[in-house]
């Protein structure tokens, strides 16, 4: 095995989307931005992840232009924010996005979040995209078996992928279950949880027997439990660091360690918690 992570999962309509990609959550500093996504893929990165409320799909166009690598090559996602859902209002903050990106297509767009009174009607919106092949893969955000279940009433094409917070600290296997039975793949936002994990005993130990930070234990975690995962960063360091996954596998032993770290406890917002 090479260290550079590159493997593919394939998603329900055989679109592959890789497995391990950067996000771009919170680089707000525009030069930084550019430089940082620019270094991502010209060392091995193919996955973009971004969202219009991080302010910064400009920047991320600008980034794929300077790395010069064909755009067949990339899998580009955005989201559609919260106060931007709706039916037309999708449509029309899908046409930003894909302006500032200055990108003729995306490959996968999500909803962001679901809006109680808008998610529906949102998600609607993003099957007619996937409709006009104007993005590749249909997708949601945040979505709770609840919200996934209400979809399934009017969808016409289920989502394909559903970004969620996940890490050793929040392993959401209800969830997981679900979107496995349904054939939807699951993202991990968050997958270090904010950095909490990096000091833990039981990942520090199983990254000592492998030559291994707990940042790339952690990230390898996903992996071997089919999650997509996309940890973000600005720094060139750990951006390659957190690449340097695909020489290693751990034990089904250190996977179960991994696992009994679970307390069911969030980082960011509960999907709950917007009615």
């Amino acid at each position: 095995m090479t260290s550079m992570y590159t493997e593919t999962k394939q998603l329900r309509n055989g679109v592959d989307m890789p497995r391990f990609g950067l996000g771009v959550y919170k680089m707000t500093d525009p030069e930084k931005t550019v430089e940082a996504i620019t270094f991502a893929l010209k060392n091995g990165y193919r996955a973009i992840d971004t969202a219009a409320v991080y302010e910064n799909e400009r920047e991320t166009g600008e980034a794929i232009r300077a790395a010069g690598i064909n755009r067949s090559e990339l899998f580009i996602t955005s989201k559609v924010w919260n106060t931007d859902q709706g039916y037309d209002q999708t449509l029309r903050a899908f046409e930003t996005s894909l302006k500032k990106l200055d990108l003729d297509y995306l490959d996968l767009y999500l909803t962001h979040w679901p809006v109680p009174e808008t998610y529906v009607d949102t998600y609607r919106a993003i099957e007619r995209l996937y409709e006009e092949k104007l993005i590749r893969v249909p997708g949601v955000s945040n979505h709770h078996v609840r919200h996934l279940d209400e979809l399934k009433l009017t969808a016409n094409v289920q989502p394909m992928v559903n970004q969620v917070e996940l890490h050793p600290l929040l392993t959401q296997i209800p969830l997981r279950d679900y979107c496995l039975d349904n054939g939807i793949a699951i993202t991990s936002w968050s997958p270090l949880a904010r950095g909490q994990l990096l000091e833990n005993t039981v990942l520090n130990e199983i990254g000592r027997r492998h030559g291994k930070t707990a940042a790339q234990v952690i990230i390898r975690w996903h992996l071997q439990h089919d999650l997509i995962v996309i940890p973000k960063s600005i720094t060139p360091e750990r951006i390659l660091e957190n690449s340097q996954i695909g020489d290693f596998r751990l034990t089904d032993e250190e996977m179960t360690a991994i696992d009994g770290l679970n307390r069911n406890e969030r980082t960011g917002t509960d999907p709950d918690s917007l009615g």
